[in-house]
C-alpha cells in the first residue's frame, strides 16, 4: 500500500473513532450530570526522501469533555443536589474515587446518600453522607452544609482535578483524573434539582451527518485506488 493509502486510512479510523463517540453523546443526552466528549486530531509530520517532501498523517487517540454546564432541572427531591458553577461531586466506587456531576442521589436503607448505581457520596473529608433514616426535614445550604431536622450533619464536598486537563471518562457519568483530585473551595450547592446532560442534540446531528460524509469520501478513495492497484496487476500480468 501506498502512502496515501496509508494516510487515508489512519484518517477513516480516526473518523470511525469520533463517529463512535458522537453517537454516545446522542444516546446519553437525556442522562443526568452527563458530559459531552470530543475527539482531538493530531496530525504528525515526517519528511520523507528527498528534497521538501513529506508526510502528514492524522491520529484521533485523544478525547476531551466538554465544560459547559448542562440545564438545572428542578425535581423536589431533598436528595438532589446541583452544582452551579465549576466543581464535582466526588463518589466511592469500587475502583476507586470518581468525580461526577450527576447529583440525582438516593438514601440507601442504611442512611447513606449515593447514586443510583450505589456509589456513596462523600462529604469535603472524603467520609461517606450519612443521614438518619429517621429524619424528616433535610435541608441542603448553599454553601453545601447539609442538616437533618435542623441539625448540621456534614458539609458536602466540592472537588477539581489536580490537573484539569487530565479528566477523562471512566464509565457513563463518572470521571477521573491521574494526578487526583483536590477540594475545591467555593462553589454553589441548589437541593432538589439535578444538572442535565450538556449534550447539545442539534450539534451532535449535525457533526454525525459531517463526520459520515468525510468517512464515505475516504472509502470512495480506498476503493479507487484498490481498482486502480488491480487493473495494474491485470495489464501486467496480461503483457508478461
Amino acid at each position: 500500500m501506498d502512502n496515501a493509502g496509508y494516510t487515508t486510512l489512519t484518517r477513516q479510523a480516526g473518523l470511525l473513532r469520533e463517529m463512535q463517540v458522537v453517537a454516545h453523546n446522542i444516546a446519553n443526552m437525556s442522562t443526568a450530570g452527563f458530559r459531552a466528549e470530543g475527539v482531538i486530531f493530531a496530525e504528525h509530520v515526517r519528511a520523507l526522501e528527498g528534497e521538501g517532501d513529506s508526510l502528514s498523517m492524522a491520529s484521533a487517540s485523544a478525547r476531551s469533555l466538554s465544560p459547559r454546564q448542562g440545564a438545572l432541572e428542578q425535581t423536589g427531591s431533598p436528595f438532589h443536589m446541583a452544582i452551579e458553577g465549576e466543581g464535582f461531586f466526588l463518589v466511592a466506587t469500587p475502583e476507586g474515587e470518581a468525580l461526577t456531576r450527576a447529583g440525582n442521589f438516593v438514601r440507601t436503607d442504611t442512611g447513606e446518600l449515593a447514586t443510583p448505581d450505589g456509589h456513596l457520596l462523600l462529604d469535603a473529608g472524603g467520609a461517606p453522607v450519612f443521614v438518619p433514616p429517621e429524619a424528616t426535614s433535610v435541608m441542603l445550604a448553599q454553601d453545601g452544609t447539609l442538616s437533618a431536622d435542623g441539625q448540621p450533619l456534614t458539609q458536602i464536598g466540592l472537588w477539581q482535578p489536580v490537573d484539569p486537563t487530565e479528566l477523562e471518562r471512566r464509565a457513563g457519568v463518572l470521571m477521573t483524573a491521574a494526578s487526583g483530585v483536590e477540594p475545591m473551595p467555593g462553589g454553589t450547592l441548589l437541593q432538589g434539582m439535578v444538572e442535565r446532560s450538556n449534550v447539545d442534540p442539534i450539534t451532535q446531528i449535525a457533526r454525525m451527518i459531517e463526520v459520515q460524509r468525510a468517512y464515505e469520501m475516504g472509502q470512495g478513495f480506498l476503493d479507487s485506488e484498490n481498482d486502480r492497484v488491480r487493473d495494474f496487476l491485470r495489464t501486467a500480468g496480461a503483457r508478461q
